[in-house]
């Protein structure tokens, strides 16, 4: 019988997370998180599904590769360690893959230059990516490891959509053009949002909203992206916990001039100083709807601005399509806020969106529609599975798609 079971690894700078999965019926065989490696006191988190009883260790672990043997450790605790037969192949999640890789690929000498090559347009993630990559290889030479991109599902819009306007020679020599990230969520939730509707993807068009921490929308036509929020980086279109989203890009020149601020120093301002946090001194929109309700103005402008910017895209994404068939929300605010969604779908009954409160209400892992039975364009919250989708590429590309069910 061929080996069934994909490890899923998504290597952060200072974190490890990862997810083992039998690929037979894409059941979780265990979860797990390494963080703070690196510093002084780290830790690891570590669930095998079949009992569900965790395991926590506290101790120093001094680097990506300590982290992956450990991980190993545990893993093997449970019968599941990385030289289990069983396993068919490693999934990375790369958050950089640039114009060259637009479908999952099974990592090589190669692959992994050219993530390095895309260092410079994802300076905070493709390096962790790296390592992890690496570790894992160091640990199983022998077995596919498969880089799946952020960037990929993106790579499918028009270059109307694509291009910044600015001059062509500049942009091409620099790779500087727009990206978008979050892919493997938007490609997951576009097809589980067409599945919802009983519909095919390639004939939906859809709004997909991923609302968490960081948060972007994109929009797709006939199961293909052809537009996204995010552009070169992560840190381009909507209100995110930290980071400002769309911004003159002349305020970084005054902030440099008039501010007498560095480079670094801008960098930091809009990226973990900015949006949410920057606004009203909090980035969970837990306490920030807890503050509205108690009258707090700041959190009140905060999330109106969150609002604002919302409402903007979804109007823009739809004037893009022509037709929308549904809008989707996903991710940690998207799934669980209730009045995120009633807010950013207020005002745009002519467009045929509604929210049903009642539905709206509900708390679920399931995904479901939100709006009135008879509305023109549904509205639906969609759970996200990142790790599920690296996982499906992944082993879909090493040669045993038959099993997947």
């Amino acid at each position: 019988m061929s080996p069934t079971r994909v490890l899923v690894l998504n290597s952060g700078s200072s974190s490890v997370k990862y997810q083992l999965l039998d690929m037979r019926d894409s059941s979780r065989l265990a979860v797990g998180l390494v963080e703070r490696i690196g510093e002084g006191t780290s830790r690891l988190k570590h669930t095998p599904l079949t009992t569900g009883v965790s395991r926590e260790l506290t101790s120093p672990v001094a680097d990506h590769a300590a982290a992956l043997k450990t991980v190993a450790e545990e893993l093997a605790k449970d019968g599941l360690g990385l030289d289990s037969p069983e396993l068919a192949a490693i999934g990375h999640r790369v958050v950089h893959g640039g114009r060259f890789f637009t479908e999952p690929t099974v990592i090589d000498d190669d692959v992994l230059a050219e993530i390095e090559r895309l260092i410079p347009v994802a300076p905070l993630h493709n390096p962790a990516n790296l390592t992890g990559i690496r570790t894992a290889m160091a640990l199983r030479p022998d077995l596919p490891q498969v880089a799946v991109f952020d960037t990929a599902f993106h790579t499918t819009m028009p270059e109307s959509a694509a291009r910044y306007a600015i001059d062509v020679k500049t942009a091409d020599e620099h790779r500087v053009r727009r990206y978008g990230f979050h892919g493997t969520s938007h490609a997951y939730v576009s097809r589980a949002t067409a599945k919802l509707l009983g519909r095919a993807p390639k004939d939906v068009n859809l709004i997909v909203l991923h609302l968490g921490n960081g948060a972007s929308a994109s929009a797709v036509r006939g199961g293909r992206c052809v537009d996204t929020s995010m552009g070169l980086t992560p840190l381009e279109g909507l209100v995110m916990g930290t980071r400002s989203g769309d911004m003159d890009p002349a305020v970084i020149f005054h902030l440099m001039r008039v501010g007498g601020m560095s480079t670094d120093e801008v960098d930091t301002l809009l990226n973990t100083k900015s949006g949410l946090i920057g606004l009203c001194g909090d980035n969970d929109m837990r306490e920030i709807r807890r503050r509205v309700d108690e009258g707090d103005e700041q959190a009140a402008l905060a999330f109106d601005i969150y609002i604002h910017r919302l409402k903007k895209y979804i109007g823009a994404y739809y004037a893009v399509l022509g037709r929308v068939d549904a809008v989707a929300f996903t991710a940690g605010v998207g799934e669980n806020a209730a009045p995120v969604r009633a807010a950013a779908i207020a005002g745009l009954e002519e467009l045929g969106l509604v929210v049903d409160s009642e539905r709206n209400a509900v708390r679920s892992d399931e995904p479901r529609i939100v709006s009135p039975e008879d509305a023109r364009v549904a509205v639906a919250v969609v759970p996200t599975d990142e790790e599920l989708e690296i996982a499906q590429q992944t082993y879909a590309l090493v040669g045993t798609a038959h099993h997947l069910t």
